[in-house]
C-alpha cells in the first residue's frame, strides 16, 4: 500500500512539474510575441532602435506589465532622453570631477543626474548579459541635513526607474540615521511600487546576514566583514 502511494505521488509531482514546464514556455511565448510587435512599433517611430538588443527592449517590455504599447512610449522616451541628456553617448569622468574625487561611489549609489548616468552605464557594462540586474548597498552613515537635495534624489530616482528599468535588483540601505526618515517620507510617494519592493533598511545587527541572504561573501566589500576590497568606481 505504502508503495502504490508513493508512486501516486510521483506522478502528481511529474504532473505538477509538467504544467509548469507548460505554463512557462507559454508565458515566454507570449513574451516573445509581444516583444516582436514592440520591435515593430518602435523601429517604424525609431530608426535607430534597429541596434538595440532584445535584452533592453524587454527590460522596458517587463517594466510596464507586457504592455506593447506603454512599453514602447516607455523606450522611445528613453531615447529621447539619451540623445538629448548624453549627446556623446556617454558620461565621461572629467565631467563630473567633484564627486569622481570625493572617492564616495564603489560600484554602488548615485547622487547627482550626470553621476547617476555615469554610475548606471559603468554598472550595466560590468552586468554579463543572462543577469541583468544589480544589487546596490547604500551607506548613508553620517548623513545630514546638508545631503538632503530632494530634487537630486528625486531626478536620480526617475533616471533609474524611467530610462533603467528592470535593472535594480535590491537597494540595501544601511546605517540610516533617524534624521534621515523625515527626508525620506518626502522621497517615498516619487518611488513606483516596483521599486519600492525592492528597498531594504538593514538593521546594524544584522547587516552581515541580511547582506548574505543577496551577495556571496566572496563580493561582500570587507568593511561589511566580506572579502571584496573596494575599488572606486572610476577606476573599475
Amino acid at each position: 500500500m505504502m508503495k502504490s502511494i508513493i508512486i501516486e505521488s510521483d506522478k502528481k509531482e511529474d504532473r505538477i512539474r509538467h504544467n509548469a514546464d507548460q505554463e512557462t514556455m507559454e508565458k515566454n511565448d507570449k513574451e516573445q510575441a509581444k516583444l516582436r510587435l514592440m520591435r515593430t512599433f518602435v523601429q517604424r517611430h525609431d530608426p535607430s532602435s534597429k541596434e538595440v538588443d532584445d535584452l533592453m527592449l524587454r527590460r522596458f517590455l517587463r517594466a510596464r506589465d507586457l504592455d506593447v504599447e506603454k512599453g514602447s512610449n516607455m523606450f522611445l522616451k528613453y531615447l529621447k532622453w539619451r540623445r538629448s541628456f548624453i549627446p556623446n553617448g556617454s558620461i565621461s569622468p572629467s565631467e563630473i570631477p567633484n564627486e569622481i574625487a570625493q572617492n564616495k561611489m564603489f560600484l554602488q549609489g548615485f547622487d547627482k543626474k550626470g553621476f547617476a548616468v555615469y554610475v548606471l552605464d559603468k554598472l550595466s557594462e560590468k552586468i554579463p548579459a543572462e543577469q541583468e540586474k544589480f544589487v546596490v548597498i547604500a551607506d548613508i552613515q553620517g548623513w545630514g541635513y546638508a545631503n538632503s537635495d530632494l530634487r537630486a534624489y528625486i531626478g536620480a530616482l526617475s533616471i533609474l526607474q524611467d530610462y533603467y528599468p528592470e535593472r535594480l535588483g535590491k537597494l540595501l540601505i544601511l546605517h540610516a540615521p533617524y534624521i534621515f526618515m523625515t527626508v525620506w517620507k518626502m522621497v517615498y510617494p516619487f518611488i513606483d511600487n516596483n521599486t519600492k519592493k525592492k528597498i531594504i533598511f538593514v538593521e546594524d545587527k544584522k547587516l552581515k546576514s541580511t547582506i548574505l541572504e543577496e551577495i556571496d561573501e566572496s563580493q561582500i566589500p570587507e568593511i561589511y566583514g566580506g572579502q571584496l576590497p573596494l575599488i572606486p568606481i572610476h577606476e573599475t
